[in-house]
């Protein structure tokens, strides 16, 4: 009995927390629309948008690394409820994705700010 409700909360936080996720992705892409349309009308006015074309992509960047927390998150719940080798395998896997991304995006920022 209780084992069923724990395994009912545990599937309740991993489509939820799994749905945050995907807002965030879907939240950080209407927001970088919004600001790359605004930056190509300003373009179209003969205006250098270099340097914000680039504070945009690594704002979209964020959003996307802010999102796999989340996604890892839940993925992380899915495989304590059910761990398989397979489960475990995918989730270390998707750890050290986002750990190279992070890596590399957090390297580029860093170039991004001295150069400014």
């Amino acid at each position: 009995m209780i084992e069923l409700k724990l395994t009912e909360i545990f599937d309740f936080l991993y489509i939820v927390i799994g749905t945050i996720g995907v807002a965030v992705i879907v939240w950080g892409v209407i927001l970088t629309v919004i600001r790359l349309l605004k930056l190509e009308f300003k373009r179209l006015k003969k205006k250098s948008v270099y340097r914000e074309r680039e504070s945009v992509r690594h704002l979209f960047a964020s959003y996307l690394l802010m999102a796999l927390e989340f996604l890892i998150a839940a993925d992380i719940i899915a495989t304590v409820m059910h761990p398989t080798f397979t489960e475990i395998a995918i989730l270390a896997s998707i750890v050290a994705i986002r750990t190279v991304i992070s890596f590399f995006l957090e390297r580029e920022i860093e170039r991004f700010n001295v150069e400014k």
